[in-house]
């Protein structure tokens, strides 16, 4: 799915949708099991669009095998590194880590990189059924193509608060013509750098095969679920199925209050579970069609084909794809993420909280060299793992300066800022622990006048409520329209131009954990923080998830006494 994108960006050649689909199973076992994979990462030719390229894999495969487990199971990865040149790390992404803060591979955050012929291995319990997905986290190997699913079965014996009679399981993705190294060069050159126009003009969903796009072969009268992920390094999407209703279920892991749409955006970042009936002419076939959004497209829709036994899937749909909103129709998206809600019976937020803090999203300058800031400060990740320094309270680590709750009050949101030059830094937010936390999303104007752009942000460790969302800066006033009823309960929210979304969680998960813009680009330029909560009472971290940068020179010392 090629798009073009503002020149403070990189312009992409080609981005392609991957599509991969697996079928329900179940287990007939009972009780929890450990779950064992033998991983080896390495680069490889691959062709996911039909020009040959060089992508990053797993056992030899792309995307990456999928994990599938239940509700109560340990998952453990025994990971080797065959990169030969750089250093890997691989992220849970929805799996909070409870008592693992060390396994949510996070490279300068949770652990050190995995070096070029090294082997780690990650062991963490899933504990709650869901659609989850994981990814690289360092770098921007995520855009290298380092991602795959992760499927969490309820646990034995229980069951979901729906009926289905098979599944398809979808993972998105955009895909590259320039490597994920090229990219990274060109971001953090000065003046940025972007590709030159793009080459292709085209998507397909595909699967297994190399650039073979998957059929959704269905029977009459059934009721599938399609459960989604959200991979993409840039891109928002939006999913319709021609004369299919979508009911949305599940999100991130979470159910929901059942809501019948048309179609549904997906965000970098999310998951869905959606449920649809074949209760169409089954003499036909029809089109499952997805979009861009946020950005203006410059390829036509992704396109497959949902096929209606025994009608032969070679019979092109009789009617048109689904017709997606456009891609600047932000009401529409507005309006799909307010029909979001928590089944009931999700835990409810607690009624007020304990600290407020507001994260102003800001496109800047350090040097000439184009960034993403928050509260004025672009991320800068420190050699040694925050977990490590401050379990052993390695102050010289990393900037013990407190990172500001606020942003100037006199700051307008909707024009450029008068000072369009940042600072750098890697501080903390240290949060008392078991306290409860409003997290403020505000966007604004980026460097460009009349440009304010989707953020999608995902928090590691925890899941938090979505409160709300608004139009311009926030204001105390706005507390009073928080949804403390059935706000749906979630590990990724979108921030929308010129708005805020309100979030809320409970710091009870000892750990150190990044929170941060899951677009890849602009994590690389800085759009992130840092929590920490707790972490005096994690108990056992790993030895060689420390063992570089001054927690490594710690281990070393230790050694030789």
């Amino acid at each position: 799915m090629g798009f073009f994108i503002d020149p403070c960006l990189i312009r992409p050649l080609f981005a392609l949708c991957i599509l991969s689909i697996v079928f329900a199973t179940s287990s007939s076992a009972a009780g929890a099991k450990t779950r064992h994979f033998k991983w080896e990462v390495e680069y490889m030719h691959w062709s996911p669009d039909g020009l040959e390229s060089v992508v990053m894999g797993i056992n030899g495969q792309f995307p990456g095998p999928t994990i599938r487990a239940r509700a109560g199971d340990t998952v453990h990865v025994e990971l080797t590194n065959k990169l030969h040149t750089e250093g890997v790390v691989i992220h849970w992404h929805g799996i909070r880590q409870i008592g693992t803060p060390w396994a949510d591979g996070t490279a300068s955050i949770s652990q050190c990189a995995i070096n070029p012929g090294e082997t780690f291995v990650y062991r963490f319990k899933v504990d709650r059924a869901g659609t989850y997905f994981y990814h690289g986290h360092y770098g921007m190997q995520r855009s290298a193509g380092l991602y795959g699913s992760l499927i969490v079965d309820v646990a034995e014996g229980e069951k979901e608060p729906f009926h289905y009679d098979g599944e398809f399981n979808i993972l998105l993705s955009d895909w590259w013509h320039k490597s994920s190294h090229e990219q990274e060069v060109d971001l953090s050159s000065n003046p940025m750098r972007w590709i030159v126009p793009q080459q292709q003009r085209e998507c397909r969903l595909r699967g297994n095969e190399q650039y073979a796009p998957h059929i959704l072969r269905v029977q009459p009268n059934k009721t599938y679920r399609l459960r989604i992920a959200s991979s993409t390094a840039l891109a928002s999407l939006n999913l319709g199925i021609g004369k299919h209703k979508l009911v949305v279920v599940e999100a991130d892991g979470n159910y929901l209050q059942p809501v019948s749409v048309d179609n549904i955006d997906i965000y970098s970042g999310e998951s869905y579970s959606v449920l649809f009936t074949t209760n169409q002419d089954p003499s036909n076939n029809y089109w499952l069609s997805i979009n861009v959004r946020g950005r203006e497209p410059k390829t036509p829709p992704a396109l497959t084909i949902l096929n209606y036994s025994p009608t032969s899937a070679s019979r092109l749909p009789n009617s048109p794809p689904p017709v997606s909103p456009r891609w600047d129709d932000y009401g529409s998206s507005k309006a799909f993420s307010n029909k979001i809600l928590a089944l009931t019976g999700t835990p409810k937020p607690p009624t007020t909280s304990d600290r407020r803090i507001v994260l102003l999203n800001t496109q800047n300058f350090i040097d000439g060299h184009t960034k993403w800031a928050i509260n004025n400060v672009s991320l800068v990740l420190p050699p040694t793992p925050y977990l490590g320094s401050i379990r052993f309270g390695l102050s010289n680590a990393f900037d013990q300066k407190r990172p500001p709750d606020n942003f100037k009050h006199d700051y307008d949101v909707m024009r450029p800022a008068p000072n369009q030059n940042t600072t750098s830094g890697n501080g903390v937010y240290v949060l008392r622990f078991n306290t409860t936390i409003d997290v403020i999303l505000q966007n604004a104007n980026a460097l460009r006048a009349n440009v304010s752009e989707i953020h999608p942000w995902h928090l590691h460790g925890h899941d938090f409520w979505i409160l709300g969302y608004g139009e311009g800066k926030f204001t105390e006033s706005d507390v009073q329209k928080f949804n403390l009823k059935n706000p749906p309960y979630r590990n990724t929210a979108v921030i929308f131009p010129y708005g805020w979304t309100a979030l809320r969680f409970v710091a009870d998960n000892p750990g150190v954990w990044a929170f941060h813009c899951h677009i890849e680009p602009h994590l690389h330029m800085g759009m992130g923080v840092v929590f920490a909560e707790g972490v005096r009472r994690v108990k056992r971290i790993p030895n060689e998830a420390l063992a570089c940068g001054l927690t490594g020179k710690l281990l070393m010392n230790n050694v030789h006494k």
